[in-house]
């Protein structure tokens, strides 16, 4: 059995299919936003000066609509859990080139997917009551970082000074 058929995390997926950009371009942006929350992933995309990322947010935006209207959920809730650019379709078109001859270009496209889940509320553990018989061993504790400060700058002093007569020499 798959672990998505196993937990209760619910998931909305939207995709924008053939568009007009290289699957490539497209993954460089969706690498930025994978694993954030949807806030963070707008703001993400709204500065990124890259192409990619105006067609990335309106997939955002898309996602985010089908997951209130068809979910119920809260979209500055979510986050992001996969983005990913699959290669689409690429038109072939032909360029004149000199002495008859022509180059091959390629208009190529790619279908961007994004997968937002809920926030899953962290398990935090049972915090664990003091017993009575560290509370004596506190005092030496206190007194160990004074000693540690003390040999922490010693080192540090003679190692400078070795440096100065090591460059004087």
């Amino acid at each position: 059995m798959s672990q998505a058929a196993t937990d209760d995390v619910q998931r909305v997926r939207a995709q924008a299919k053939w568009v007009r950009m290289s699957a490539r371009k497209a993954r460089l942006v969706l690498d930025h936003i994978r694993g954030r929350s949807v806030p963070e992933a707008r703001t993400i995309l709204a500065f990124t000066p890259r192409a990619a990322a105006v067609e990335i947010e309106k997939v955002l935006r898309s996602a985010v609509a089908n997951a209130e209207a068809n979910h119920g959920l809260d979209g500055d809730e979510l986050i992001v859990e996969s983005a990913y650019a699959d290669e689409g379709p690429t038109l072939k078109r032909w360029r004149a080139r000199a002495r008859g001859r022509v180059n091959r270009v390629r208009k190529r496209t790619c279908h961007v997917t994004l997968v937002l889940a809920e926030v899953p509320e962290p398990i935090r553990p049972a915090r664990r009551s003091r017993s009575r018989k560290q509370e004596p061993s506190e005092a030496p504790a206190q007194e160990k970082p004074a000693e540690q400060k003390s040999s922490r700058a010693k080192p540090r002093a003679s190692t400078r000074r070795k440096k100065k007569e090591g460059a004087a020499a």
